[in-house]
């Protein structure tokens, strides 16, 4: 619905007697983008995040023999171009000057500041709702969740082995996952979770599972042993995520979850033309959400 705002589009604007508008911005939710990916800064058109493979095992040295010496190379690169996105409006003289409700007017800031914050959170969650499709691959040629992640010591998963709705057993078997996780060299890495992210439709669930003092779903006197042992230190319900079934664990790998601010914006500037006496004003940010080692989110579609 793009176009100049003239007297036209709020014609009761021009007469007294209005009570309240209402339509343009309501309550937003947290920023949930935080809990999806770390953040940074960028003062370039991209930046790249590299892998180094690391060292193997070392081998048995016998007795008057010589050491052996290992090699280690370049990995994956993936690489975070920045894309920028821009909201504005503009008035016209005429609308600015005979707008009996300074309200109608002053609320067009904060319109623009939800629909960009909606676009990021939007863009980011699409990272996530894309994290299984064949059509968005990342730097090892494969998507975001796969069970194979090419390496020089073999393919490697971040998926649930056997996909599942979300459960304690479920949750219990990608958690174990983790802590079995390896680098690229085949060496054991202790991998943490840090967050259980979902979908609004498993908000109570998540609450169950996490939050009972025996086990949820069943009449045995047993302990909830994800609950006493504080293995899930926090949860995020983001109602950008699309796909109702599949939830998704971040760990606590560095340079894994990334986004970059090349410019956060956040702050109208405006203008005048000086032939229409139209006043302009626009929102104008540059960023990017990818990942660079993969081991830093675990996920699932469910079943």
């Amino acid at each position: 619905m793009s176009g100049v705002i003239s007297t036209g589009n709020h014609p009761k604007a021009l007469w007294p007697g209005v009570k309240a508008w209402f339509g343009r911005t309501y309550d937003e939710w947290d920023v949930k983008y935080t809990d999806l990916f770390s953040m940074d800064t960028s003062s370039q058109n991209y930046e790249e995040l590299v892998e180094a493979t690391g060292f193997g095992l070392a081998p048995v040295k016998n007795q008057g023999t010589s050491t052996t010496y290992d090699s280690e190379t370049q990995g994956t690169i993936n690489r975070f171009v920045h894309v920028a996105y821009s909201l504005g409006y503009i008035v016209t003289r005429e609308e600015f000057d005979d707008d009996l409700y300074e309200m109608v007017s002053k609320r067009r800031a904060p319109a623009i500041a939800f629909s960009m914050r909606q676009t990021k959170e939007i863009v980011a969650a699409n990272v996530y709702n894309r994290a299984f499709s064949s059509s968005y691959t990342y730097g090892d040629g494969v998507s975001l969740i796969n069970s194979s992640h090419p390496n020089v010591s073999g393919n490697q998963s971040n998926v649930l082995a056997v996909a599942a709705d979300f459960s304690e057993s479920s949750l219990e078997d990608m958690t174990i996952q983790m802590m079995n996780a390896t680098n690229s060299r085949g060496l054991n890495i202790p991998i943490r979770p840090t967050c259980l992210i979902g979908p609004t439709s498993l908000v109570y669930e998540f609450e169950r599972v996490l939050k009972s003092r025996l086990q949820p779903d069943t009449a045995n006197n047993a302990i909830n042993a994800l609950a006493a042992k504080g293995i899930v230190p926090k949860t995020s319900i983001n109602p950008y995520l699309t796909d109702t079934d599949a939830w998704f664990m971040r760990g606590n790998v560095p340079n894994g979850m990334t986004g970059f601010d090349r410019v956060k914006g956040g702050a109208l500037t405006q203008d005048t033309d000086f032939d229409t006496d139209n006043l302009k004003a626009k929102d104008y940010q540059r960023y990017s959400f990818g990942v660079g080692d993969f081991r830093d989110i675990w996920g699932t579609p469910g079943a």
